[in-house]
C-alpha cells in the first residue's frame, strides 16, 4: 500500500454532515482503503456498519458504500484528521490540534445531540483540549458517556471497530453502540459546555 501513496495520500473524504444531527461519530483519521473507495470505515474487517445494525442505531444493513445515508437517521460521520494513513503512528502531532479546531467548528455549526468519538485514541486525543486535569495516557477511559461536552454536544465514546482492535471483543463493542442507541431513545437534554475554551 506504501507504494502507491502518492496515489491516495492527497485524497480526502468528504463528510457525511447536515442540519438537524442527532450524532456525530467521530473517527481519528481516513485508512488507505476509506480514501481509495472515498467512503467512511471502508476497511475490509471493520465493523462499524454492522454495529450500527445490529445495535438498533439504523433499521437495516448498510455498508460503507452507504454512508451519505447517514443524514436519513439524523446522522453524522466525520474524522479528527482528515489525511489518509496507514495507522495512527503515522500522523503528526501538530495535526492532532488542527483537527481539533476544525471538529469544534463543525459541533458549532451543526449542534448535535451526540459526538461519538469512535475509538478511545480519539478521546485520548481531544481530552486535554476539553479538561484543565493532567490527564496521562494511562488514565482508564470507560466507554459510553462521558463528562464533557462540546458547545451542549455531550461526549459519548465507543470502541475502534477494526478487526485489529484487540481491546475489546465484539460483544463489548455491540454493547458499547447499544448504550448508545439507550441514549438516543431517552428524552433530549441538552448538556451546556464546561469551559469556555471549547467556544471560539
Amino acid at each position: 500500500m506504501r507504494g502507491n501513496e502518492a496515489e491516495w495520500s492527497r485524497l480526502r473524504l468528504k463528510d457525511r454532515i447536515a442540519p438537524g444531527l442527532r450524532v456525530l461519530f467521530v473517527g481519528i483519521n481516513p485508512g488507505v482503503r476509506s480514501a481509495q473507495t472515498g467512503h467512511h470505515f471502508a476497511g475490509y474487517s471493520n465493523r462499524f456498519w454492522k454495529l450500527l445494525f445490529e445495535s438498533g442505531l439504523v433499521p437495516e444493513r448498510i455498508t460503507f458504500e452507504d454512508d451519505d445515508r447517514l443524514p436519513e437517521w439524523g446522522y453524522g460521520i466525520t474524522n479528527l484528521i482528515p489525511r489518509p494513513t496507514p495507522g495512527i503512528n503515522d500522523l503528526l502531532p501538530a495535526e492532532y490540534g488542527a483537527g481539533w479546531h476544525g471538529l469544534e467548528r463543525k459541533v458549532e455549526r451543526f449542534r448535535p445531540d451526540v459526538l461519538a468519538v469512535v475509538g478511545v485514541t480519539v478521546y485520548r486525543a481531544i481530552l486535554p483540549l476539553l479538561v484543565s486535569e493532567r490527564i496521562t495516557k494511562s488514565h482508564p477511559v470507560a466507554l459510553g458517556p462521558q463528562g464533557e461536552s462540546v458547545h451542549g454536544a455531550r461526549v459519548f465514546v465507543l470502541p475502534n471497530p477494526s478487526g485489529r482492535n484487540a481491546n475489546f471483543s465484539y460483544a463489548e463493542m455491540l454493547a458499547a453502540f447499544t448504550s448508545l442507541n439507550r441514549l438516543l431513545a431517552a428524552p433530549r437534554t441538552r448538556v451546556r459546555p464546561r469551559r469556555r475554551s471549547t467556544e471560539p
